[in-house]
């Protein structure tokens, strides 16, 4: 008998985080639902945090991948040439060939196509995010050069050390991964070319932003900021709809035993009354 209690509990905590999770997802549809009946728009979400997803509750981290072209693609697919798409964005980047994928498909789309950031959408995110036609974000969120990285080095680095060095110091492995670097920077910066482009900006001025963003003149993961992003002539917007932010908060991160930030989870309003 108690053996048979204590598997009975071992089961309620194995299947606690999946019932969760479903109701997690439930009012994520219905929030979004409520966004693309306020706005008249097709909303599609990507957003990559470290949930508990499996049986036992374990992390997952999430990036960019094919999975996530195949379904943004069949989103997109399925909404009708004269429907805005409202994207909400919030990646640390990941397999550009997926962004790629993404911001083109984007680009194609007839109506207009509004990208909302309300924390981050580094590398491929970026990428993404240039092919909308409106960058809506958070005054404190950032995007991020889309500078193409050989493993765990920068192409835009490679390049830089092979040329100042000479050929017969250099061996026959760093030459090869030098070539590599250099067609991943010609690609990379063309098809962002391409992507401004298609987004109906000058081809000067998209031929300037596509070196700025892959030239490799920041590291990696340089925050740009939205006052940068308007100096660089794109459509940036600072005002987030409130119904973001509510919707984040039904992709919360894996609880900690210790978190490290505590406050209290209700907004505050200054009194009228308070003396200044």
């Amino acid at each position: 008998m108690f053996w048979n209690i204590i598997w009975l509990i071992f089961l309620i905590y194995s299947f606690l985080p999946l019932f969760r999770h479903r109701q997690i997802e439930v009012a994520r549809f219905r929030l979004i639902r409520e966004i693309e009946r306020k706005r008249n728009s097709r909303v599609i979400t990507l957003i990559h945090r470290q949930e508990s997803l499996n049986l036992l509750g374990l992390p997952i981290s999430r990036y960019i991948n094919i999975e996530d072209s195949e379904q943004v693609l069949r989103a997109i697919r399925m909404t009708p040439d004269d429907m805005p798409i409202d994207i909400i964005l919030h990646t640390p980047g990941g397999l550009v060939l997926a962004a790629e994928q993404i911001a083109h498909a984007i680009n194609k789309h007839p109506s207009k196509v509004t990208v909302f950031v309300p924390h981050y959408a580094m590398s491929g995110g970026t990428m993404i995010a240039l092919a909308c036609d409106e960058i809506v974000m958070d005054e404190n969120a950032v995007l991020g050069p889309v500078d193409p990285q050989l493993g765990n080095y920068p192409a835009a680095s490679i390049l830089r050390v092979v040329a100042q060095k000479p050929v017969e110091r250099i061996d026959d492995e760093t030459l090869i991964l030098a070539d590599v670097a250099e067609k991943a920077m010609r690609q990379v910066r063309e098809n962002v070319y391409e992507i401004l482009k298609g987004n109906n900006m000058e081809e000067e001025k998209a031929r300037e932003l596509a070196k700025i963003f892959t030239e490799g003149r920041w590291t990696h993961d340089y925050p740009i900021s939205a006052e940068e992003l308007k100096n660089m002539g794109l459509s940036v917007s600072t005002e987030l709809p409130t119904e973001i932010y509510k919707l984040m908060e039904l992709y919360p991160q894996t609880s900690q035993m210790r978190p490290s930030v505590h406050y209290v989870p209700i907004p505050y309003e200054r009194k009228s009354s308070e003396k200044k």
